[in-house]
């Protein structure tokens, strides 16, 4: 019995080690990237912008910020290149990781005014709208 539970504390501290590296991991990311944005500089910036929802099509329909088009996280790679790369790109979705994941695919694609919104789009505050498609 003592075994058993040798192994699952073992098993337990593995696990809390690689989230915290993890966690630690996506910080690093954000910070050599530089392109976080709390929702007052989103909001003002993104008129200048292409803002691009990362989140499912549906997600999209059912509510998103105002002037933003839907590009799902799953099909940024093949459809990349429909964003501009001379004017800045605001990314926004529910995970802080895909918003990190995209912006820097984007960064090594040439995008280097890639930004991103801070907080989940659940705390967003400011305009949005429902699609009818």
């Amino acid at each position: 019995m003592d075994k058993v539970l040798i192994i699952l504390n073992v098993l337990l501290t593995v696990i809390i080690l690689a989230l915290a590296v993890n966690w630690l991991w996506l910080r690093w990311q954000a910070k050599r990237l530089g392109g976080k944005l709390t929702q007052k500089q989103f909001e003002e910036g993104k008129r200048k912008a292409q803002i691009i929802d990362l989140r499912t099509k549906d997600a999209f329909k059912n509510k998103h910020i105002l002037g933003a088009r839907s590009l799902p996280f799953s099909m940024i790679k093949y459809q990349y290149s429909e964003i501009r790369s001379d004017l800045p790109v605001y990314l926004y979705s529910d995970s802080l990781m895909i918003n990190i994941r995209v912006a820097k695919f984007l960064n090594k694609k040439g995008y280097h005014k890639v930004y991103w919104l801070e907080d989940a789009f659940a705390k967003w505050e400011g305009q949005t709208k429902t699609s009818k498609y």
